[in-house]
């Protein structure tokens, strides 16, 4: 078994183990075949829920090349097992869930999805192990961490105070407590793309119960950045979090708030604001951006990259934190670098990694 296959029969027991599938490990789970659609690479499994029950189908991929970083395509219709129908099973399987995101791209296309954001707008869903959130125990952390005062009067009683409405600085927050997790699966399928926690990030995903959604609207300010992330983080202390899903992927808490710590030293939260994601494939190495938008700012994509991934990584974050910290403006047919000698393209053009329009850097 080589590691693809072994990365895949793993992801597969643990998707199949959720308690919204089988709510344990399968009694017994075998690589049953395999089969490319749609330039992915996809493998078909066949399990048991126990040792004496019935084989069922089902499907994991898709994968590029030889990589083990998979689309997000792992499914079962909990359908018998039948070596003769499997393979169509699988295909249709995948067709399915392929039909499901492009039916909510569309759905979305004149408004904002999810953490997608849009300028002036700063969101997230903070993920919790259970439908509850101690307003007092987030007042406390907020005003201990960041002296940020949130009012006595600022409960939402329209929901029975699991809301908090308040100004800060003439800015608005809101912290509103929503009892169930985040709707289709959606924080499990975008945490994939955290390559640095992956595993770590989807158990967070597929374990939440409920989630906080926070927010500060109305200003596409670095001051309304900073405050959202501090918002952010004092709900991440609070003793049910799990994560965030914010900016296109799923952040651990630890993580989060040790990147939100570095603005006690005046410095900017970069990795809270903008997410980075990095994407290798025989055609080379590819990178796009998350969060820039919420500045009126274009995202950026490198596209199949010949460059090494840590070179990529680095130029996607010193460029981000060029625009932010220095308020430059980066335009399409223009060049970009942080040497004389470096004349890097830039070309705005339809996003390959993210939705609309991105500027893409020649790397």
């Amino acid at each position: 078994m080589n590691e693809q296959e072994k990365a895949a029969t793993a992801v597969m027991e643990d998707w199949l183990s959720h308690p919204n599938e089988l709510g344990k490990k399968p009694a017994k789970l075998e690589l049953a075949g395999e089969f490319d659609l749609h330039d992915l690479h996809y493998y078909i499994f066949k399990f048991k829920k126990s040792l004496l029950g019935s084989w069922k189908v089902a499907v994991c991929g898709g994968y590029e090349g030889d990589g083990v970083g998979h689309c997000g395509h792992i499914y079962s219709e909990m359908e018998p097992y039948d070596p003769s129908t499997a393979q169509e099973k699988c295909v249709a399987m995948v067709e399915k869930i392929r039909q499901y995101w492009a039916e909510r791209a569309s759905e979305h296309t004149d408004e904002s999805a999810g953490t997608k954001r849009s300028g002036g707008d700063f969101a997230g869903f903070v993920l919790l192990s259970s439908p509850e959130f101690d307003t007092e125990e987030f007042r406390s952390i907020l005003k201990t961490d960041w002296g940020i005062e949130c009012p006595e009067d600022s409960e939402d009683t329209e929901h029975d105070g699991t809301a908090l409405v308040f100004y800060e600085n003439g800015l608005l927050v809101t912290v509103a407590l929503m009892e169930v997790p985040v709707p289709n699966g959606e924080a499990a399928y975008w945490a994939n793309s955290n390559f640095m926690t992956r595993d770590k990030s989807i158990a967070a995903a597929q374990n939440h119960k409920a989630h906080l959604l926070a927010a500060v609207l109305g200003s596409a300010s670095m001051e309304a950045g900073e405050l959202y992330v501090k918002i952010a983080s004092a709900c991440l202390k609070t003793s049910n979090a799990l994560g965030i899903y914010d900016c296109g992927t799923v952040w651990l808490p630890e993580d989060y708030i040790q990147s939100a710590m570095v603005m006690k030293k005046g410095e900017i939260p970069l990795m809270n604001l903008v997410f980075v994601g990095l994407y290798q494939n025989e055609n080379g190495v590819s990178s796009w951006t998350n969060g820039l938008q919420s500045f009126g700012k274009e995202e950026l994509e490198v596209i199949n990259s010949s460059q090494p991934p840590y070179e990529v990584y680095d130029l996607m974050l010193n460029l981000c934190s060029y625009l932010l910290k220095e308020g430059a403006v980066l335009r399409d047919g223009e060049t970009c670098g942080f040497t004389i000698e470096q004349k890097l393209p830039i070309t705005l053009s339809e996003g390959v990694y993210v939705e609309g329009a991105s500027l893409k850097i020649g790397f």
